[in-house]
């Protein structure tokens, strides 16, 4: 026996773990939005006849076209003239065609929400603030008012009182390609945070934002969370809105791992495709730096058809399959990769043929190790972390922890017999 074929044959046992959450229940978001609106009203001048450029951005929120045609709705019923623009940087290709499409396959479309979606990639300059120049979509400029919507949650590069959202969104988002490749080549020499908040902060002063509505998803992926802030309120609401979507922040409850198989990646999970607050990786020069958990090798098995062939966060890993990098659209992911000034992001891994190749070759890089002590998790993506498998050298880590159920039947890895993995997460 050769010591490769020893190696996979001599795998750990693993044990299934169930992650036992405070899930905020689920909420129906339309009729929450009814009763923040009757809020908003008091708040701000919803005039008839005014033009208003509803931004929106690309990542996978469940709601999304339900609450962006409610608001569409509510604003046509208020007499004003909504249309909706795409707030997403440089996706889709950094095309307007590209990132209409991407809005289509995100189901915001005229007939689905009521209002045309027009694009362009052009920008005017709003000034600058602190030595940071302020980019707005020329679409947004030129309408009466701007309604901005978006997911709030933790951000994968950097750490600060508001990270994902409504302030984020209009700095990069409305930026367009030009406005989120300045930024981030900046971060390249200045604090990101501060960058995009200060960006983010004096754009909602200086724009003729209307409101934003910001939405909080819980660990399944459920509206749990939303509400329409004032431009004057939306730091406050959207600070709030983080400490709660930073709770629901699924996580792996392993502090330390030699190997983590991910059965998939994709900017439809994270934003960095494979996400930095759960791995604790970030491969950009500018990223936070997380000091758990710490994992030695990376293995990510496959691309998701939501990413649209971008692999950016691909760099995250050490091993891949061929099969994923051969989903690769490699245009989309060097403009993704240029325009947030992190090639690292974009390089490709040790590609194999097979799961059992690939593993082999991830067993060779590791400390010393028994089979008792080898550290192997293995999960579906970095989104959806209910469940997860664990080897048993894992389990020191939460020993005693009443959110863990550690399942008492000890399952193995298996391979198909052209030595695929066969994943206990594929439905």
């Amino acid at each position: 026996m050769g010591l490769a074929e020893k190696r996979y044959k001599d795998l750990p046992a693993m044990r299934v773990l169930r992650q036992r959450y405070f899930v905020p229940p689920a909420i129906d978001p339309v009729s929450e939005l009814e009763n923040e609106w009757e809020a908003l009203k008091q708040k701000v001048a919803l005039k008839p006849g005014l033009t208003v450029a509803v931004a929106v951005g690309s990542r996978g929120i469940t709601d999304l076209a339900k609450v962006v045609a409610e608001v569409v709705r509510r604003l046509k019923a208020a007499g004003m003239k909504p249309f909706i623009t795409p707030a997403m940087g440089s996706h889709g290709g950094a095309t307007a065609e590209g990132q209409k499409e991407v809005l289509g396959l995100r189901g915001i479309t005229e007939e689905t929400v009521g209002a045309p979606v027009k694009a362009t990639m052009e920008v005017v300059s709003m000034g600058e603030a602190d030595g940071i120049p302020l980019f707005l979509d020329r679409l947004a400029y030129e309408a009466d008012a701007i309604v901005l919507i978006n997911r709030i949650k933790p951000h994968t590069n950097f750490i600060g009182a508001t990270e994902s959202g409504l302030i984020k969104m209009i700095a990069i988002g409305l930026g367009n390609q030009k406005g989120a490749e300045h930024y981030h080549r900046l971060s390249v020499v200045r604090d990101q945070y501060k960058i995009i908040s200060t960006a983010g902060k004096e754009l909602i002063r200086r724009a003729k934002v209307l409101f934003g509505v910001g939405l909080v998803e819980n660990q399944d992926h459920k509206t749990c969370m939303i509400r329409a802030a004032a431009a004057d309120e939306i730091e406050a609401v959207e600070s709030e809105l983080l400490k709660e979507a930073r709770a629901c922040l699924p996580l792996i409850p392993i502090e330390e791992a030699d190997l983590l198989i991910i059965d998939e990646m994709g900017k439809d999970i994270s934003g960095e495709g494979i996400d930095p607050n759960v791995v604790g990786r970030d491969v950009c020069a500018y990223g936070a730096r997380r000091p758990l958990p710490r994992i030695t090798r990376i293995f990510v098995r496959d691309l998701t058809p939501g990413s649209e062939g971008s692999a950016l966060g691909i760099g995250q890993a050490d091993f891949s399959l061929r099969r994923l990098v051969d989903k690769i659209d490699f245009k989309v992911t060097a403009i993704n990769c240029l325009t947030a000034c992190c090639p690292e992001s974009g390089k490709i891994p040790l590609a194999y043929e097979t799961d059992r190749e690939a593993i082999e070759a991830a067993l060779m890089t590791l400390r010393p190790y028994s089979l008792e002590d080898l550290r192997i998790v293995h999960i579906k993506n970095t989104l959806e972390l209910n469940t997860l498998w664990a080897s048993e050298g894992c389990l020191a880590d939460i020993d005693g922890r009443a959110d863990v159920e550690v399942g008492e039947e000890r399952v193995s890895l298996s391979f198909d017999p052209s030595g695929n993995l066969i994943s206990p997460f594929v439905k």
